[in-house]
C-alpha cells in the first residue's frame, strides 16, 4: 500500500466552483490550454436532474492482480489491507473519492458498507472508472456517485486488487492527481487543478450569466445567430443590460 503527502484545496477553491458546471469546466479549462480534463466513462448512478458535487480529490488506483503479490486467497477478508480500507479511513467532509479501475466491467470497487462507511466520514461523492455493487443500497444511501454501471462482484474478486491511494492516477482517460478539484453533474466528471480553480471560477460564471441572458433572448424569439455566441450587438445588449438603472 502506498500513499503520499499532498495538499487538500482551501475552502475558497470549492466554493468558488459550486455554481459552475462540469460543461463550462471543461470549455473555460480548454481555453486555458488544459484539454484532458473529462473523465469519459463513468455516469451517474443517480439520474436525479440536480445531481452536482464539487470537492477535493482523493484517490484510489487499483491494478492487475498477480498471484505473488495479491492472490486473494481470504477473498474479503484480505482487503481491509489494502488500500480500499485505508483511502476511506482517510476520507474527510468534502473529499470526492476517484477511483482508477481500468474501466473492469467486472471489479465491483465499492459496495453498500464502504459506501455506507464514506457517507459517515462526510465525503462528498465518487468518481469510480469501473463498477460498483449493491446497487439498491448504495442508490438509498444517496451519495452522489459515477460510475459505468453495476456488478455482483466484490472488489478483488476477479481481475484487479486495490494497490495504492492518494497516488497519481489515470482516470477514464485523463490524469487525477490528490488534491484536483471535481465538478462532476449530469454531463460527466471534470478535473479542475488547484491553481486554476479561482480564474476559471471567475470567467465562467460571467460566461454563465450571459448564457442565461442568451436563453431567455432565444425564449422570447430571438435569433439564434444574434445571440449565441452572444458577440457584437447582442453582447452590447446583454452589458446595457448589466448597467444600474438610473
Amino acid at each position: 500500500m502506498h500513499t503520499a503527502p499532498y495538499a487538500r484545496p482551501t475552502a475558497r477553491m470549492v466554493e468558488a466552483l459550486e455554481d459552475v458546471s462540469a460543461a463550462t469546466a471543461c470549455a473555460k479549462l480548454h481555453q486555458m490550454g488544459i484539454t484532458r480534463t473529462f473523465i469519459d466513462g463513468p455516469v451517474p448512478l443517480h439520474r436525479e436532474p440536480d445531481v452536482k458535487i464539487t470537492g477535493g480529490a482523493v484517490t484510489l488506483q487499483f491494478l492487475p492482480r498477480r498471484e505473488d503479490v495479491f492472490n486473494g486467497a481470504e477473498q474479503e477478508d484480505a482487503e481491509r489491507d489494502t488500500a480500499l480500507w485505508g483511502v476511506l479511513e482517510s476520507i474527510r467532509p468534502g473529499d470526492v473519492l476517484v477511483v482508477s479501475a481500468h474501466g473492469s466491467h467486472f471489479t465491483g470497487c465499492l459496495g453498500d458498507m464502504l459506501v455506507r462507511y464514506f457517507k459517515l466520514r462526510g465525503g462528498a461523492g465518487i468518481v469510480v472508472d469501473g463498477r460498483v455493487r449493491d446497487a439498491a443500497r448504495v442508490r438509498a444511501l444517496g451519495v452522489p456517485i459515477w460510475c459505468t454501471g453495476v456488478t455482483p462482484h466484490y472488489a478483488s474478486q476477479t481481475e484487479l486488487f486495490p494497490a495504492a491511494f492518494n497516488v497519481p492516477v489515470g482516470v477514464g482517460g485523463t490524469l487525477v492527481t490528490p488534491g484536483d478539484l471535481i465538478v462532476a453533474d449530469e454531463d460527466g466528471a471534470v478535473v479542475v487543478p488547484q491553481h486554476s480553480a479561482i480564474p476559471l471560477a471567475d470567467d465562467a460564471l460571467l460566461h454563465q450569466d450571459r448564457e442565461a441572458f442568451a436563453r431567455r433572448r432565444l425564449d422570447e424569439g430571438g435569433i439564434l445567430s444574434d445571440y449565441y455566441p452572444l458577440t457584437g450587438e447582442g453582447l452590447e445588449e446583454y452589458l446595457a443590460s448589466r448597467q444600474p438603472a438610473t
